[in-house]
């Protein structure tokens, strides 16, 4: 046989073709070297659909003896590492199919009745990124009890609360990382929802029309975990769908992400000098040697740009494409694959730098270092109870809108005299109303505004207690 004849037996169109396909071509086509990472999965939906054909009699109990004893040994080569990955075979369905039939013959060439690479590689995206899914669940789980863990130990601890980065009201700094807590809940709702719409079976739509021969599609489905099938055999092999939906909330996880460690890194900068990080997750400088720098919190914020470029990329890709499949789909992998691989080691590296890391019994160590003297400090400076002196008025009678005029003139005089509200006396607050009494000092301390929003959803030591208890139920559930 000659070379030419050989390279055209490898590629599964070869019959119509006057001539191999260029060297150049193959490389720029080939996806074997990012999807192969699918293997695993690949070989599940073809053991689900071989079992199908032969309960249908499609082929034979022999054939799909043969399928199941050859997959078994591609599985052992792959993990061994001796699988021999082909450039010229194109992807992880050829390469594996290919390597079928040279262990089993006919039985191998024979598992592909009744399915093209088109639904089958919609299958396997949906088996590998369902598996992927419940990965991200945990480690987003994993994140929201670190944030909870320190958040227990910090219940009392007051942090200047901002808006516009200028100091407005003290609040917990429990309460503070709590919202955090509350945003990447969101996210696991949202990632257990769109697991539904990923959970549906495309495989039985074959090219694009369907299929001649009697498939059972549900058997598949019910073999392969799947709530569904596709219902609209176009749309089962060209909808990417569920990899845009999974980008966009990964996009989402990632700008949270990215907040809390614009805050880390914040925090942690002389100039606030709210908390310390370990050795571990700190950087030095090649020519300044006093320097502790937060390089992994500053990379989760870059990455976050990633994640987003990502999005963009598929929201491109799939919007000029009429249907069913087109090549450009072979697109969709390496995007959906990075941001798979970046959210999942920056949920894991972030929720070890917050909380510490987890011992086999439950318990941390390391972790953030909160300095609660200099939070406590910043709060001061900011005459972040001044609020709770128009409260205070507004219950002795006065308007809000009068009460608000009265403690920016209080506020000023104080900025003047480089003094704090509760540093002023009993007669200077009295002078700007006579309403205000001895009582009104209690009302200006950082821990009396706390705990005057004792309110649902407050930053009250108590309330917030209540909500760390309502996450420590949810998650453990």
């Amino acid at each position: 046989m000659s070379t030419h004849q050989l390279d055209k037996k490898s590629q599964a169109w070869s019959a119509l073709f006057s001539e191999p396909m260029s060297e150049l071509v193959k490389r720029y086509t080939s996806s074997v070297f990012f999807d192969q990472r699918m293997w695993a999965a690949d070989i599940e939906g073809s053991l689900a659909h071989a079992d199908m054909l032969a309960a249908q009699g499609i082929i034979g109990a022999q054939d799909l003896a043969d399928i199941q004893r050859g997959m078994a040994q591609i599985r052992s080569e792959i993990e061994a590492g001796t699988f021999e990955w082909k450039l010229e075979l194109e992807d992880v369905h050829l390469n594996i199919e290919a390597r079928l039939t040279t262990l089993v013959g006919d039985a191998g060439k024979r598992l592909h009745t009744g399915r093209s690479r088109n639904d089958q590689v919609a299958t396997d995206v949906r088996l590998w990124l369902r598996g992927e899914i419940d990965a991200t669940a945990v480690l987003l789980e994993d994140m929201q009890r670190a944030l909870v863990s320190v958040a227990e130990k910090n219940v009392e601890v007051i942090l200047p609360g901002f808006t516009h980065l200028q100091v407005a009201q003290p609040v917990s700094f429990a309460h503070h990382l709590l919202a955090y807590v509350e945003m990447f809940a969101r996210d696991a709702e949202r990632l257990a929802d769109l697991r539904r719409r990923v959970n549906r079976l495309p495989l039985g739509a074959a090219a694009l029309a369907g299929t001649s021969y009697p498939l059972d599609r549900e058997r598949v489905a019910r073999t392969l975990g799947f709530d569904g099938v596709c219902q609209n055999s176009l749309d089962a092999v060209s909808d990417r769908d569920f990899a845009i939906e999974f980008t966009s909330f990964a996009t989402l996880v990632m700008i949270h992400v990215s907040r809390l460690a614009e805050e880390i890194v914040v925090w942690m900068s002389q100039n606030f000098g709210f908390i310390n990080l370990s050795d571990r997750y700190c950087t030095g400088s090649s020519i300044m040697p006093q320097k502790r720098n937060p390089d992994v919190a500053e990379l989760a914020r870059g990455k976050s740009g990633r994640v987003v470029g990502h999005l963009m990329g598929l929201i491109t890709l799939m919007k000029g494409q009429p249907l069913a499949y087109n090549k450009d789909n072979q697109e969709d992998k390496e995007p959906l694959f990075d941001t798979v691989d970046t959210v999942k080691d920056t949920l894991r590296i972030m929720a070890e730098m917050i909380g510490g890391e987890v011992a086999a019994d439950g318990s941390r160590s390391g972790g953030l270092t909160v300095k609660a003297d200099a939070m406590e400090r910043a709060a001061l400076r900011g005459y972040a109870t001044a609020t709770d002196l128009a409260d205070y008025l507004v219950k002795k009678g006065l308007p809000f809108r009068d009460a608000h005029e009265v403690v920016a003139h209080a506020v000023k005089d104080a900025i003047a005299l480089g003094r704090d509200l509760s540093e002023l006396p009993l007669e200077t607050l009295q002078g700007y109303d006579a309403r205000i009494t001895a009582d009104v000092h209690e009302a200006l301390t950082l821990s009396g505004s706390l705990n005057a929003r004792n309110v649902l959803g407050g930053t009250a030591p108590v309330q917030v207690r209540a909500q760390i208890a309502r996450h420590h139920q949810r998650l453990q559930a």
